[in-house]
Order: structure tokens, then C-alpha cells, then sequence
């Protein structure tokens, strides 16, 4: 038996475009009771923003403003997390210490060296992320005094442990419907939501 297919239409394409791209779609408004992981950022659906340990904090900066992030995993070149950096690291003391310790300007001062490695990150396992509240997350953060929290799964495909994504503070006030300034002290902001949370 011989099948007839017919051409599928096509066009001529007149003038630029742009394409479509991984995209998350949470959900706009949470409460403290709903599950954890209508909060988090999955890396399966977006891509996760890297940067190289040895570019300049300025670019690394400039990465995350185009990006519309606060966070950046450090990555080298196999794809493995070396550690993350975020604005506060960039914008706070830290580089202030690394210029006066090793007399660099600001503009040398590189992401190596003022990046939180992975040594020192705390992570949450998927399998309890999956059994957990946003309250529950709200609460971790604020036990550590993070603003972002990494959550470390099973990759099956590579058959290693892996980052799978992330949860942000700023992302967990908006579903919340807290006004969402640009703070500067993670206390503040932990304090805002606490009211929120229990009000």
C-alpha cells in the first residue's frame, strides 16, 4: 500500500522575528498553605542564568539586570555549579574587602572571588519540596537568611544529583501580593512577610 502526502504550506518570511523560548508559567497569587512548588522556579522549564567564576562583577551585574534576576549560578565550563553570586554580593561589602586586601579596583574584582561557593550553600531536596508548604519555604529562608534557596533533585537523564531550580524571595512576595521595593536588608524583608504570613 503506497501513502500520497501532500506539502505542507509554507511562506516567505518578510521581516524579523524572534523566537520562542523555555518559559515558566506560576502562578500569580499564592497563599502561605499552598504547595512549595507553585513558587519554584524549575530549571526543566527555564533555563538557569550562569556566569563564568572568572568575569568581572561588573559584568556579572550588567548580566543580571538584561537577565531580570538578582542570582546567578556559577558554572564552569562541564556544567557543574561552582557556587552563586547575587546583586548583594556585588553591590555590599565584599568587594569592598577584596579591593583593600588585594589593592584591585573595582572594575578587577572578579566572581571567584566575591561568589558564595558551593560549599557553603544549603540546599532542599525535591522529594521535600514536594511535600511542602510555601510557609515552610518562607520559613527555611528565613532560618538561613537567604534570599534565594536552591533545590537539588535526581537528574535521571545523567544519572547524578543536580540543581533542579530555585526559590526566590522576591518572586514568593509577589505571588504573596507584598509590595516588593528593591530591599536591602534580608531581616526587613523576612519581617514583611512574617506580618503577612500570620496577619
Amino acid at each position: 500500500m503506497t501513502f500520497r502526502f501532500n506539502p505542507v504550506p509554507m511562506a516567505p518570511l518578510n521581516s524579523m522575528v524572534g523566537f520562542f523560548r523555555p518559559r515558566q508559567e506560576l502562578p500569580d497569587k499564592v497563599a502561605q498553605h499552598s504547595p512549595a512548588i507553585l513558587a519554584m522556579t524549575d530549571f526543566r522549564q527555564v533555563p538557569a542564568i550562569t556566569v563564568e567564576p572568572g568575569v568581572s562583577i561588573e559584568w556579572a551585574l550588567q548580566r543580571m539586570k538584561d537577565c531580570g534576576v538578582r542570582m546567578l549560578l556559577v558554572t564552569n565550563p562541564n556544567h557543574q555549579v561552582l557556587g552563586l553570586i547575587t546583586t548583594t554580593d556585588i553591590q555590599g561589602e565584599k568587594p569592598m574587602r577584596v579591593g583593600n586586601e588585594y589593592s584591585r579596583r573595582y572594575a578587577e574584582i572578579t566572581v571567584r572571588e566575591v561568589m558564595t561557593p558551593y560549599e557553603q550553600l544549603d540546599v532542599i531536596a525535591m522529594e521535600d519540596v514536594l511535600k511542602a508548604s510555601v510557609g515552610e519555604v518562607v520559613a527555611t529562608m528565613r532560618r538561613v537568611g537567604r534570599r534565594h534557596a536552591l533545590v537539588l533533585d535526581f537528574d535521571r537523564y545523567n544519572q547524578c544529583s543536580a540543581i533542579r531550580g530555585l526559590f526566590s524571595l522576591s518572586q514568593i512576595c509577589r505571588q504573596l501580593g507584598l509590595p516588593m521595593e528593591d530591599l536591602v536588608e534580608v531581616a526587613t524583608t523576612f519581617a514583611e512577610m512574617e506580618v503577612a504570613l500570620n496577619g
